[in-house]
């Protein structure tokens, strides 16, 4: 979505931010299942941190650009993609010890 963006669109079409945001919601809702039923390791409970906080920030720019039909700032752009990447660095590594 972030090439839709830089390849001049003001925003990704409407059904893929939307897509984006159920998947992720939906991803998001059976990690929060797992930390609060059988538990995490404390590192993919930072990574459930910076995700929810990502997914804040997507919800942020939906409401205030996407839907107003004003273009995405790229700043907000890249902060949302640069802690959902990092909380899923976070999630694997976390996985793998």
């Amino acid at each position: 979505m972030a090439g839709i963006r830089f390849a001049g669109k003001p925003q990704p079409p409407t059904w893929l931010a939307m897509l984006h945001g159920f998947l992720a919601g939906a991803a998001a809702t059976l990690l929060l299942y797992a930390y609060f039923t059988v538990g995490l390791p404390q590192l993919a409970g930072w990574a459930l941190l910076l995700l929810l906080i990502a997914a804040a920030g997507g919800a942020f720019i939906n409401l205030n650009y996407h839907w107003k039909l004003v273009p995405l700032p790229i700043g907000l752009m890249l902060g949302h993609a640069g802690l959902a990447v990092l909380g899923f660095i976070l999630l694997v590594v976390a996985i793998w010890r």
